[in-house]
């Protein structure tokens, strides 16, 4: 399986300012890509994913959407040093958190910038299908919504199938789960996407499953990072690395992850993100079964066949062989 992973120069065309914390990128960038995936940008020597905010199906331009994070090192420097014209190195897209070949309503959830993949996948949805879209945004206050004047146009240009609801904190309180109950009531053959927050998309996560959805029908948008840290205890079994032809066994250490096996056995295995983005680090299972905590870059075919984020992946049997690409 040959995949692009390397780092493409790309062209800001223009810069719009969003929310007073929040601007979207327009970028001269040649690529294809599914509603809901993401570029993974090196900026200051450290590597950042970020949402598609426009729609292959309706927009002739590739945009992304940045929000200024208090102490964020590259968001911040995004919004003070970014101007038109300005070149950034990205990797092509990636990202699992797609659409299904379905005709089943469509129910999201957003939760303060996490409204960017949400606003792709919406998009795409109502001018390359006929499901019906519904849309709960949560946000600070009224200044914080990201998109609002987008989103009020497009339910004018499609009335009856799309309905958008603002949940306001400085208004209602956080939201809750008997809220979501409330808004899902009424669509549980829906394909439900949620992302914001790690707390807000744990409790639409509870309150989704908890009402009777099928976790086959929720589609969930994590970020994580790596985690170099010591490995665990020894367990019993072995990790195999195959990389450049070098065979190396190891024990298997508890929550350590194939990409640190293969760093214990002295090898340098391909890596780049280590959050489950780019694939860089991809390799293949072909003894045994790995679990991925977090995957944004393989589809389920290739999940098939064995193929694994070794940043994310842990063993999930006794013993395990797992081979790199030459």
């Amino acid at each position: 399986m040959a995949r692009d992973h390397g780092f493409h120069p790309i062209r800001i065309k223009r810069i719009i300012q969003e929310t007073a914390d929040t601007r979207t990128y327009v970028l001269d960038a040649p690529f294809d890509y599914q509603a809901g995936q993401f570029l993974t940008f090196k900026v200051c020597g450290t590597l950042r994913s970020y949402s598609m905010s426009s729609s292959p199906a309706t927009d002739p331009e590739l945009t992304t959407t940045v929000k200024r994070v208090p102490g964020g090192l590259v968001s911040n420097w995004m919004h003070d040093n970014l101007s038109p014209g300005d070149l950034l190195e990205a990797t092509p897209p990636a990202g699992v958190f797609c659409l299904r070949e379905t005709s089943a309503p469509l129910v999201a959830f957003s939760g303060g910038s996490g409204i960017t993949p949400v606003l792709s996948l919406v998009k795409t949805a109502l001018a390359a299908t006929d499901r019906r879209v519904r849309l709960l945004t949560a946000d600070r206050d009224g200044d914080s919504i990201i998109f609002e004047a987008t989103l009020a146009q497009l339910a004018e240009r499609y009335p009856g199938r799309l309905e958008v609801r603002h949940h306001l904190d400085s208004l209602a309180g956080f939201l809750t789960e008997a809220r979501v109950k409330e808004f899902a009531a009424d669509a549980r053959d829906a394909d439900f996407y949620i992302c914001g927050p790690e707390p807000f998309m744990d409790l639409v996560e509870r309150a989704l499953l908890a009402q009777g959805a099928d976790p086959g029908q929720l589609f969930i948008e994590r970020f994580g990072s790596g985690d170099d840290g010591a490995p665990g205890e020894e367990t019993e079994g072995t990790v195999t690395i195959v990389l450049s032809g070098k065979t190396h066994t190891v024990p298997q250490h508890s929550g350590e992850t194939l990409l640190q096996s293969a760093r214990r056995a002295g090898l340098a295995p391909p890596f780049s993100c280590e959050a489950g983005n780019c694939a860089t680090c991809i390799a293949q299972v072909t003894e045994g079964r790995a679990q991925m905590k977090i995957n944004n870059a393989l589809d389920e075919d290739e999940v098939a066949d064995g193929w694994v984020l070794t940043c994310q992946g842990e063993p999930a049997t006794p013993h395990l062989t797992v081979v790199y690409e030459d």
